[in-house]
């Protein structure tokens, strides 16, 4: 039985748990510019603080432990350190040349973890989601307030971009592929169309999930749309699950859950921020209180995956696993075209 096969069987008897925020995690290490560049980057030209997704070269043990502390407190769904591990997003840094290596080895790691905690139980197999953020670049929208027509990035250049990370994380070995913090859906779309293409080139029919992320208390994404709109725009890429994360707080997250959960005839996933960031930047929801909301949605019947975003520790995973577990999954709807 394929894993493939597992997952899907899996959302339709209960919830899944995804993990909760690995940049919190890693934010409690108070890592140093030093302990980023590690041996191997010791005398590189530029600054490397606050690469996350480099650590995986430089910190590994650091990557392995927070992925066994999330599945320690019930996630069955692992995230690989790879949010910006991307040519657009690694140029900050001038790493574009690492990015298939970055890929490669935050898989490994998630990959060794997620099979550990399998092995220790069969029955509850636990998956690696290789994680494909948006790149720090928006393709509907100009940064340049003066020249409303520029363009920071193009559709073909975001293609190849999603195009040698989602290769580099399916060849890896990981489970599915997770497009999240959608801000702009034509990004998402470009993605979508490369990774389509992938599948059928490699001959793998691996899932994929999006998570879009609503920017403020507007109900829109960035590029402007309601969570019905964004649903439209991607309904056609052939995916496992559509969801939010990121931005706002379960409080805040949960009419635009509700609406997808209404309109979407594939499952439904979220994992919001703990709260808002106070005036500190850090997250004030505690795990009690972010998973009473949550208990709410999944007594609802609107949820199939659910976890955590930013400000969410292995703590508020095991608070959300507990209540999830009371719960039967969303009862996904047959599309009937008219």
């Amino acid at each position: 039985m394929s894993k493939k096969t597992n997952i899907e069987e899996l959302l339709q008897q209960r919830i899944l748990i995804i993990d909760g925020a690995m940049g919190t995690m890693i934010q409690k290490h108070k890592l140093s510019e030093e302990d980023y560049r590690g041996a191997r980057f010791k005398d590189f030209a530029h600054s490397l603080k606050g690469n996350n997704d480099l650590l995986v070269l430089t910190q590994p043990q650091i990557i392995l432990d927070i992925h066994r502390a999330f599945l320690e407190a019930g996630a069955d769904i692992l995230e690989t350190n790879t949010f910006s591990a991307n040519v657009v997003s690694m140029a900050d840094y001038h790493m574009e040349n690492l990015v298939w290596e970055l890929n490669v080895e935050a898989t490994r790691l998630a990959r060794q973890a997620a099979d550990e905690y399998t092995q220790k139980d069969p029955s509850r197999p636990r998956f690696v989601a290789g994680s494909i953020g948006p790149t720090n670049r928006t393709a509907s929208l100009s940064p340049d307030v003066n020249n409303p027509g520029y363009r920071a990035v193009n559709f073909d250049d975001l293609r190849k971009t999603y195009r040698e990370q989602a290769q580099a994380l399916i060849e890896a070995g990981c489970d599915l592929l997770l497009v999240e913090t959608v801000f702009d859906t034509l990004n998402c779309k470009a993605a979508l169309f490369d990774i389509n293409e992938l599948k059928e080139e490699m001959g793998t029919n691996i899932p994929v999930m999006v998570s879009g992320t609503i920017t403020d208390n507007s109900g829109r994404t960035l590029s402007g749309q309601t969570p019905e709109a964004f649903w439209n725009s991607v309904s056609h890429g052939n995916l496992l699950s559509v969801g939010f994360n990121c931005a706002l707080g379960a409080d805040q997250m949960r009419p635009y859950v509700e609406e997808l959960s209404r309109v979407s005839w594939i499952n439904v996933s979220c994992y919001p921020n703990a709260g808002l960031p106070n005036e500190f930047g850090e997250y004030d929801d505690t795990p009690e209180g972010m998973a009473s909301v949550l208990e709410g949605w999944c007594k609802a019947g609107w949820i199939n995956v659910i976890g955590g975003c930013c400000g969410t520790t292995p703590e508020h995973i095991r608070a959300i696993a507990d209540v999830a577990a009371k719960y039967p999954p969303r009862s996904v709807p047959e599309l009937t075209l008219q």
